[in-house]
């Protein structure tokens, strides 16, 4: 088990103890496979956002090793388009670790890797490992801005190949097939999600420090995460609408575009739509049911906004859903009482420490979800007096 002392910032009062912070990142570290991949849960599949979110929890926890194996699976792993694909199985260590399970390629889920990158970095302070994950960041952005559109939101996702060109025939083998979906290209989404778009925003801030920080400027990001920003704040019409969804309502504060009186007036706003006091944060407004990590992530834009009381609060809040073990379930319906689904995700326990360790002044955590010190890119010159 992880030493007690590694996490030292990861103990917060009626939250987490010195032990149970350390339990639970056993509990990630034991579902983390040897080649570097954390699925959602042994057996499961894993998504590239939610393993970049268990990875960076990792490096807040001082398990820097380990954050770095996860971070070379996704270089190992990328597509020469600089995307990812939606899904890739579980089985035992690297058995069929390159046969995804879904082709299609979400924007957001390529974008994540820059916040991770700069998180990592700003844990290790090392200059080799960022210089070698600078391409497959830098691949991946170009693959997300392919998907921006004029209006700045970003289109979601590319869909999967059409059978043709993503598969061979049914007896040849299945490396072949990944071989011709990784450069088949699927058409393009170009609707955009609110929530993707807002996570997007604040991953090209992360990917503008690390191109700073290599030495390797980037102009053209810089007006892309300014419209994009500019978009989030201003214009709804532009993206799906998926107000019922909790993150879409505190995912623009939390990625960094929406900050300060507007921030707290959106979350005012929908405070008695999505909170549950005493149980957490609904993952939809018109169901009953609590999950542990949209709760923790608007813990962490609550803490964000400056409402650290409130975000201590909130993570009291879902204690219940912590099992023996020191995982995390993923939810819990209030009507039934019952948890569900029965599930104990490396990443409802990564966004957890994660929210400790911004609450407990973890300078990387911090850094990244704070925001203050990120490059702000350069919004358009005809959005300027919109955007007051």
């Amino acid at each position: 088990m992880t030493s007690p002392g590694r996490t030292e910032r990861l103990v917060l009062p009626g939250v987490l103890s010195a032990e149970q912070s350390a339990e639970t990142v056993a509990g990630i570290l034991a579902v983390q496979r040897a080649d570097g991949a954390i699925p959602w849960f042994r057996g499961h599949h894993l998504d590239p956002w939610d393993h970049i979110e268990a990875a960076m929890a990792l490096d807040a926890a001082g398990e820097h090793e380990r954050a770095e194996a996860a971070y070379r699976w996704l270089a190992d792993h990328q597509n020469p388009d600089g995307s990812w694909y939606a899904a890739y199985p579980d089985g035992p260590d690297g058995v069929d670790a390159d046969a995804p399970t879904d082709l299609s390629r979400e924007t957001n889920f390529c974008a994540y890797i820059a916040v991770g990158a700069w998180h990592h970095y700003l844990s290790t302070g090392d200059d080799a490992f960022l210089e070698y994950l600078w391409p497959t960041v830098h691949g991946a952005i170009e693959f997300v801005l392919a998907l921006q559109q004029p209006g700045g939101q970003i289109g979601w996702k590319r869909s999967e190949p059409e059978p043709a060109e993503s598969a061979t025939a049914e007896s040849g083998t299945g490396e072949s097939r990944t071989a011709d979906a990784a450069t088949a290209v699927g058409p393009a989404e170009t609707d955009a999600l609110l929530t993707g778009s807002s996570s997007i925003h604040q991953a090209l801030r992360c990917a503008l420090a690390v191109a700073d920080q290599c030495d390797e400027p980037q102009p053209d990001w810089e007006l892309a995460v300014g419209l994009l920003g500019h978009a989030v704040r201003e214009h709804p019409e532009r993206f799906l609408d998926k107000g019922r969804f909790s993150m879409d309502w505190y995912y623009p504060v939390l990625g960094g575009a929406v900050t300060g009186p507007a921030a707290k007036a959106r979350i005012e706003d929908g405070w008695d739509r999505f909170v549950v006091p005493g149980l957490g944060v609904r993952c939809v407004a018109d169901r009953p049911w609590v999950t542990g990590g949209e709760s923790a992530e608007f813990a962490l834009a609550l803490w964000a906004m400056g409402e650290s009381e409130q975000a201590v609060q909130v993570l009291k809040w879902i204690q219940h859903l912590r099992a023996e073990g020191g995982m995390y379930w993923t939810g819990y319906v209030f009507e039934d009482d019952a948890v569900w689904p029965r599930e104990l995700t490396s990443w409802t326990a990564g966004s957890l420490l994660l929210a400790v360790a911004a609450l407990g002044g973890d300078e990387a955590t911090t850094a990244v979800f704070g925001g203050e010190w990120l490059p702000s890119g350069l919004e358009p010159d005809c959005c300027r007096g919109a955007s007051g």
